[in-house]
C-alpha cells in the first residue's frame, strides 16, 4: 500500500511490517470463497479443541508445579497437540553446519540446557509454541531505556522505478527522498522473564511491552545464572512479516566472542508466503484489542484447509559463537567498529541460515509504524 511506503527499508526496498496477502485473482482465492462455510466449521471445531487444551495446559502448570519434570513433559505434549490442531503435522528442524561458506546438514546434537541462550529471528507466535514444545524455555522481553521519540512528519512516497537496465551498484530499488529514514537506536537496559502466554499476547507488538515494564529490568547474566531452563532471546525485539531480518538491538554488549561460560544456540524460522487457501503464518501486526491478541490470527490459521509450512534451521554448535573454535573474523568484518559483537555475529549467521536480507530498520521503526497504522485504522 502506497500510504505505508515510507516504512520500506531504504536499503532493500522491503516493507517488513505489513501483513503478507496472497496474489489477487488466483484460482485458489476464488476456491477459498466457495469453501468459506466449510472453513468456518473447521475453524470452530479446532478453536474449541485448542481452547480446551489451553485450559488443560494451565491446570497442568498449577497442579504439577511441585513436580517440574512431569509438568514439562505434559505441558510439551499439550503444546504439540495444539500445533497439530493448527495443521503443523510434521516439523523437522534441520541442523546445519557451515563449511567454507556453504551450508550442509550435520548430525550434531542441539540440546540447550539450563542457562544456555537460544537466539532467533521472530515472525510469529508459532515458533513460540514450537520452542515451548521442544525446550520448555524461559522467554525474555526487552525493556528500553525510553520511549521512541515521535518522528518528524514526512510525505509518504512509493519506491521509484526507472526503466532500462541499471548498473550492479544501483540494482536495488531506489527510495525517494521523502521516504522515512531508519530510526536511531534506543538503548535496551534489561529484560523481563515472561511466560509463554505473555509472549503469545505480546506477539506483533513492540517495546515498551506493558507486561515487561511492570518489572525491574534484569541483565541477561542475572537471569541466566538463576534460570533452571534454557533462555530465548529475540534480538529484533518485535516481529516482522518474515521477508527480511530487522536490525538487531545491542543486547549483549558485555559479552565478547567467543562466548565463555554458557552456550549460544542460533536458529532461524521461515514461513511460506500466503495463498488463497492458506493465510500467512507470520504475525507482524497485533490485534486491535491487546487482550485478544493473537486470537483473530489463531482463527485465521484454524480456518485454513491447507497445511501450513514451517521451516526451522538450527546452526550446528561447532559453528556457534560459543564454540571454542569460533573465528570472529570469519563472520564479522575485520576492523569494523561493532558495539555488540554477539548481536552482530548472530544477525550474520541467522541471515545466512535463512537466506534473509538484513535491513537497517529496527523495532523503533515498528513502534512508529504501529502508531501510523493505528491512526489510519481509526
Amino acid at each position: 500500500m502506497e500510504k505505508y511506503s515510507a516504512y520500506r527499508d531504504p536499503g532493500t526496498g522491503i516493507q517488513p511490517f505489513l501483513t503478507p496477502v496472497p496474489s489477487p485473482g488466483s484460482h485458489s482465492a476464488i476456491l477459498s470463497i466457495a469453501l468459506l462455510p466449510l472453513q468456518y466449521v473447521v475453524a470452530l471445531l479446532r478453536l474449541i479443541l485448542i481452547f480446551l487444551l489451553a485450559i488443560l495446559y494451565v491446570f497442568a502448570a498449577v497442579i504439577l508445579a511441585a513436580i517440574p519434570s512431569l509438568k514439562r513433559v505434559i505441558s510439551s505434549a499439550i503444546v504439540r497437540v495444539i500445533l497439530l490442531c493448527l495443521g503443523f503435522f510434521w516439523i523437522s528442524p534441520e541442523i546445519v553446519s557451515k563449511k567454507r561458506g556453504r551450508t550442509q546438514q550435520t548430525t550434531d546434537s542441539w540440546t540447550p540446557r539450563a542457562g544456555d541462550v537460544i537466539i532467533s529471528n521472530w515472525a510469529s507466535w508459532i515458533e513460540l509454541l514450537w520452542l515451548s514444545y521442544r525446550f520448555d524455555p524461559l522467554f525474555l522481553l526487552p525493556i528500553p531505556e525510553s520511549d521512541v521519540q515521535e518522528a518528524p512528519s514526512v510525505t509518504s512516497s512509493p519506491i521509484s522505478s526507472t526503466p532500462g537496465r541499471r548498473s550492479a551498484r544501483s540494482s536495488m530499488p531506489e527510495v525517494t527522498s521523502t521516504s522515512r529514514k531508519p530510526s536511531s537506536q534506543v538503548e535496551i537496559i534489561g529484560f523481563s522473564p515472561v511466560s509463554l502466554f505473555t509472549m503469545l499476547r505480546e506477539t506483533g507488538s513492540a517495546p515498551p511491552y506493558a507486561s515487561a515494564t511492570k518489572h525491574t529490568p534484569q541483565s541477561l547474566e542475572e537471569i541466566r545464572k538463576t534460570s533452571n531452563r534454557p533462555i530465548v532471546v529475540f534480538p529484533e525485539c518485535t516481529t516482522s512479516n518474515g521477508r527480511g531480518l530487522l536490525r538487531f538491538a545491542s543486547l549483549f554488549k558485555q559479552h565478547s566472542l567467543p562466548v565463555k561460560g554458557w552456550n549460544v544456540f542460533i536458529m532461524c524460522v521461515r514461513y511460506d508466503p500466503p495463498t488463497g487457501l492458506s493465510p500467512t503464518v507470520t504475525h507482524s501486526i497485533p490485534s486491535l484489542s491487546s487482550s485478544l491478541n493473537p486470537l483473530p490470527h489463531v482463527f485465521a490459521l484454524a480456518s485454513s484447509l491447507a497445511l501450513p509450512a514451517l521451516t526451522i534451521r538450527l546452526l550446528a554448535q561447532s559453528d556457534s559463537p560459543s564454540s571454542p573454535t569460533f573465528l570472529v573474523n570469519e563472520v564479522l568484518n575485520v576492523g569494523a567498529s561493532t558495539q555488540d559483537q554477539l548481536a552482530e555475529a548472530s544477525a550474520v549467521l541467522i541471515a545466512q541460515l535463512g537466506k534473509f536480507k538484513r535491513m537497517t530498520m529496527g523495532w523503533e521503526d515498528k513502534v512508529r509504524f504501529l502508531d501510523f497504522y493505528g491512526s489510519k485504522r481509526t
